[in-house]
């Protein structure tokens, strides 16, 4: 717990989060994320805030193109998924090289499986937050494709994530993907190298 800042983080970890994948397209191939940002902020107009890393080569697709598609995970999914969109770049790879998708109005990518819903955005409005920026848009299209559940951040913890191996490994492991650093202190600006996370989503291995 920080004493100074009087902020245990393990209280921000309670916040409930659901996973998604957010596709986009550069103009030459499509791409997607895994976020956990996707929120709807008013009802009346229908309007939904995703919040993005500026690392990830996505926020500058949609800051550029100003559209995306929310894919609402189920509890189906497999692990390999996460590992397609959250542990690589759509600088670097293909990430729909291998497969088909379906098509919104807007023309971006909605995934075939492991979905329970679909959000086709528009970007009205962009608040940068330093490390982040946030999308504010408005709802063009919206579909329910199942009654799967939806997958919460806490399931996938539980449920989807291997568990890493930390056996007489000193060090920190990374809560999103596992990625385990070994030291006797982690660097307060580390960056974990596969899911683009920061220090706050490591812990200690016990």
């Amino acid at each position: 717990m920080n004493s100074v800042n009087n902020i245990d983080n393990n209280a921000l970890f309670k916040i409930s989060y659901g996973l998604y994948v957010v596709t986009s397209n550069d103009g030459k191939k499509d791409n997607g994320l895994i976020v956990n940002t996707p929120i709807q902020v008013t009802s009346t107009p229908q309007k939904v805030a995703v919040t993005i890393s500026k690392q990830n080569y996505s926020h500058d697709v949609i800051k550029n193109t100003k559209i995306m598609n929310v894919n609402c995970l189920t509890i189906e999914t497999p692990f390999s998924i996460f590992e397609k969109f959250g542990f690589a770049s759509g600088k670097d790879v293909d990430k729909f090289a291998d497969c088909n998708p379906n098509r919104s109005d807007n023309g971006l990518a909605v995934l075939k499986k492991y979905i329970n819903a679909y959000i086709s955005l528009k970007v009205t409005d962009y608040i940068d937050l330093g490390t982040h920026g946030m999308f504010i848009c408005d709802v063009k299209e919206a579909k329910a494709v199942s009654n799967a559940e939806s997958i919460t951040y806490t399931y996938y913890q539980n449920r989807v994530k291997p568990k890493p191996e930390t056996k007489e490994k000193k060090g920190f492991v990374c809560k999103i993907c596992g990625y385990v650093y070994e030291g006797e202190e982690l660097p307060d600006d580390f960056i974990c190298p596969l899911c683009k996370h920061g220090v706050a989503d490591f812990e200690p291995i016990k």
